[in-house]
């Protein structure tokens, strides 16, 4: 049997919560493979990589039909949720906080965040939401609204900030800053970047921290240049590659330059241990501000595309 551990959890500003075992988590859309690795982590305790502390417990389906990337997945993932890992399939939102002490908003489709997250906020549950924020920077903004007016904690981030190429390069005295990866374009996105070039962006942010003023994009049907000026007058540049390319970064400290490893590892794990003890205390470990600034970093490149002309942040 598994021993009993007695926690508090408490969420500034409006609840604590006593909580026996593992918190509850519930899942909003079964559209992307996070949905069953996370479950994997949380919920198989003889696996390598088991995460204590929280198990999912239910799941509400979402999809976004005019999204082929969704429709596809959506069923499909709904079902092993279900059928290996005995997660309740649940038919709405409010349903599914209910039963959960705390939500992954895993939707791939960012159009939908807002509303899913008002739904999330409204039952003052403390929620996780994956990449992309959202689709537009109005709706992230608008995100950070709802849940500050309502005390409730969140967080948004990538798992690539937690990973080796990350960890091999931080510490002080960067003076400059080139990262890369993947950045495939999603037609109903109105941040192209956001769908996935958010992953290199997000080792950026990671590795210089916030304090960006201006940028300034290149763009080719093969990738994307996206140039930071922050405000000491460092630049960090994102190399985003279409449709696919390896991750990878080079730090600059005064003349010297260091690469990360060729064969740096990411996964899933140091995310979801991140996301686990966020559930547990209400401190998120990625500033909502610095998520925000991002996607200012994003909306500015969007507005610098057609021309390729400096554009200042919002």
């Amino acid at each position: 049997m598994r021993q009993l551990i007695l926690l508090v959890l408490c969420l500034p500003g409006f609840l604590c919560l006593s909580l026996a075992a593992d918190l509850k988590v519930g899942i909003v859309g079964t559209d992307t493979s996070h949905v069953t690795a996370f479950t994997k982590l949380l919920n198989d305790a003889s696996a390598p990589g088991y995460i204590p502390g929280a198990r999912v417990v239910a799941a509400y389906k979402g999809g976004s039909p005019d999204l082929q990337s969704s429709a596809s997945r959506v069923e499909g993932f709904a079902k092993e949720l279900q059928e290996k890992w005995q997660v309740e399939i649940v038919p709405d939102i409010p349903t599914l906080c209910s039963k959960a002490d705390a939500v992954l908003l895993e939707s791939v489709d960012g159009r939908v965040h807002l509303e899913q997250a008002r739904q999330i906020i409204a039952a003052r549950k403390p929620l996780f939401i994956d990449k992309p924020l959202a689709s537009t920077l109005q709706d992230a903004r608008e995100i950070a609204r709802l849940a500050r007016e309502a005390g409730v904690p969140w967080f948004t981030s990538s798992s690539l900030r937690w990973s080796d190429i990350v960890t091999q390069l931080a510490g002080p005295g960067i003076t400059g800053l080139l990262v890369w990866g993947p950045g495939p374009l999603e037609e109903h996105h109105q941040l192209d970047l956001a769908w996935y070039a958010i992953h290199p962006i997000e080792m950026l942010y990671a590795l210089f921290g916030p304090g960006c003023q201006e940028v300034t994009r290149i763009y080719s049907e093969g990738a994307d240049i996206v140039v930071g000026r922050w405000k000491d007058g460092r630049l960090g540049v994102v190399r985003a590659i279409r449709p696919y390319g390896d991750y990878g970064a080079v730090v600059y400290r005064g003349e010297k330059s260091f690469r990360s490893s060729p064969d740096a590892k990411h996964d899933y794990r140091p995310l979801v241990v991140e996301i686990v003890k966020f559930f547990q205390t209400g401190k998120p470990p990625v500033p909502n501000e610095e998520s925000l600034e991002m996607f200012a970093f994003m909306d500015a490149a969007q507005r610098s595309k057609p021309d390729g002309k400096p554009v200042k942040l919002q």
